[in-house]
């Protein structure tokens, strides 16, 4: 694949993904046939930023619907937000979790 593809990919999609991971990103998608690099574009990866913002509203669990986790949701609404502790827990840990979910929509895709 072409080098600008990854740099493209990467200055679209880079806050998407934990630091740590980039370069192990980059040369999995180096690897890719160039007819790959849409498809791979065109996946719908999660906004970190908007996972925090949604974290912030324990109580209706936006940020584990957003993330895809039902069951989790569900079980933070029960819960009044995992009884508040963990409703803190998930704003600390909303970037990393957006950050793994995105990873593994890429590892799937490619």
């Amino acid at each position: 694949m072409e080098k600008d593809h990854v740099t493209q990919f990467l200055s679209i999609h880079g806050n998407k993904f934990a630091t740590e991971n980039q370069p192990m990103i980059k040369r999995r998608i180096e690897a890719l046939p160039d007819e790959r690099f849409d498809e791979i574009c065109n996946i719908n990866f999660k906004n970190p930023t908007t996972t925090l913002i949604c974290a912030f509203f324990a109580l209706l669990a936006i940020d584990r619907f957003y993330l895809g986790q039902i069951g989790m949701g569900i079980l933070k609404i029960l819960t009044g937000g995992f009884c508040t502790v963990g409703g803190i827990l998930d704003i600390i840990s909303a970037q990393k979790r957006t950050h793994a979910f995105n990873l593994r929509l890429l590892e799937m895709s490619i």
